[in-house]
This record gives structure tokens, C-alpha cells and sequence, in this order.
């Protein structure tokens, strides 16, 4: 019998973002794995799916979530993570697991890593995904902001890959969406300003939660670090309506 893990994608954090096909999913599994720090506190996940699924179905995965590279404790943390979830389907043969991750599963998500690291301990699994709305689309909704319209590009950014690809990406004029930048904050903000693209910039964080920040990144403080789960959206400079067709 073959195993199955479902990577889930349960949205940015507000309960009311996740699809109907994740919400039946999370609903009806045998058990819902979600990734939690080593630090022990409830995870953004955790909270959207306990919206959804009963607690007694819910299994905590710790992973090395606050490691910002790739370090020997995230080796052993996927290692430890892949032996958790082998000791379920060791107990339930055939059995379908459901992993929940905020965001979208293939967007620089935990659960890439927990696939890969459990098919080496089973051996054959099916692998499927359930899309999710990511942090960017959230924030552009909520913000109001065309992210991009006609011909213009988008470039999705993680801000641990340096301040100068993300300058490259804003010299061009592309829309950018920007990820990871929480310490990096006054490198990024910096980066607007020299590019003469921090007018259009929105800022993010706590999207869904009771304490959400969106506002304009102008307005922040250029001296202070933000919350690792924040997002920027920069769209296109324009000049009347039908730009981007331009």
C-alpha cells in the first residue's frame, strides 16, 4: 500500500483565506502535521488549522523555523521531522497525512523539505499539493494595489538572498514582492529609497491576525527591524490608466 502526504496551503493566517478544498481536506484527515518552532509557541499554521480540524488530530512537527541558513540543526530537525511522520504511516499503512503550511506549498515552504526527507525513510510515496493564497496576494488585496497589469513583470524576492538583487529587480521597474526582510528591514527600506521606489511600497505583517500592520512603507521607522514574517509589495510606477499595455 503507498503512502500519502498532502501538502496543504492554509493562506497568510486569516482562517477565511483558506480554499474550500483545504478546509474539507483539513476537516476529514486522519491526522494534520504542522510545523512549529523549536521555541514550542503555536505557529501561524497551527492556529488557521485548529480553525478547521479538532486538536486531537493535530501533530506538531518541530522544525528549525528561526535558522535563516542552511545549518546542521535544520538537517537534523527534517531528519527528526521524516521519522515523526514514517512512525504514522508505521501505524496507519496506506494512510493519508495532511501537512499544513501558510502560504502556498511551492512557495518557499517546510513542506519540500518534509516530503523529500520522508520519501528517504519509506521509500515510495505519493506527493500531492493543495494550493493556498500567498502573503503577497493577501497584502495587495488588502492594500488595494494592483500588483501588475498588462505587460509589466513580477519578481518574487527573498530578501536573505542580499539587498542587491532586490535592488536589481527595482532598478528595472519591475512589480516585486519582497519576503524574509523582518531584520533586514532598514536594508530594504534603504534600498526603496535609493531606487526612488518606496512611494508605491506597502508593508505587511500579521496578515489576518488580530495584530496586523499594514501601512505604507514610507511610514516606517527606518532604524527598526520587523516581524521574519513580513511582506512588501512594489508595483510599477504608472502613468494613467492602460500603463502596463504600454
Amino acid at each position: 500500500m503507498t503512502n500519502t502526504l498532502v501538502g496543504v496551503g492554509v493562506g497568510p493566517g486569516d482562517p477565511e483565506l483558506v480554499t474550500v478544498k483545504a478546509a474539507n481536506l483539513l476537516a476529514k484527515a486522519d491526522v494534520v502535521f504542522v510545523p512549529v518552532a523549536d521555541s514550542g509557541e503555536t505557529g501561524r499554521a497551527e492556529q488557521t488549522v485548529l480553525f478547521y480540524a479538532e486538536a486531537w488530530r493535530v501533530e506538531r512537527v518541530v522544525f528549525a523555523l528561526h535558522d535563516r541558513e542552511h545549518t546542521h540543526r535544520r538537517e537534523q530537525a527534517w531528519d527528526a521531522a521524516a521519522a515523526q511522520v514514517a512512525r504514522w504511516y508505521a501505524r496507519h499503512p496506506g494512510g493519508t497525512a495532511v501537512f499544513a503550511t501558510i502560504g502556498d506549498p511551492c512557495v518557499y515552504s517546510t513542506f519540500s523539505y518534509l516530503a523529500a526527507s520522508v520519501r528517504s525513510v519509506v521509500g515510495e510515496l505519493s506527493v500531492e499539493l493543495v494550493p493556498g493564497i500567498t502573503a503577497m496576494q493577501d497584502l495587495a488585496a488588502r492594500s488595494g494595489t494592483s500588483l501588475v497589469e498588462g505587460r509589466e513583470a513580477l519578481a518574487l524576492f527573498p530578501m536573505t538572498a542580499g539587498p542587491e538583487r532586490f535592488r536589481e529587480a527595482l532598478a528595472r521597474g519591475d512589480a516585486v514582492a519582497a519576503y524574509k526582510f523582518g531584520r533586514m528591514l532598514p536594508e530594504t527600506l534603504a534600498v526603496l529609497r535609493e531606487t526612488g521606489r518606496i512611494d508605491e511600497a506597502v508593508y505587511g505583517a500579521g496578515l489576518g491576525l488580530a495584530e496586523e500592520d499594514i501601512r505604507p512603507a514610507r511610514d516606517l521607522d527606518p532604524h527598526e527591524p520587523g516581524p521574519y514574517l513580513s511582506t512588501l509589495v512594489v508595483p510599477p510606477k504608472r502613468d494613467g490608466r492602460g500603463h502596463g499595455l504600454r
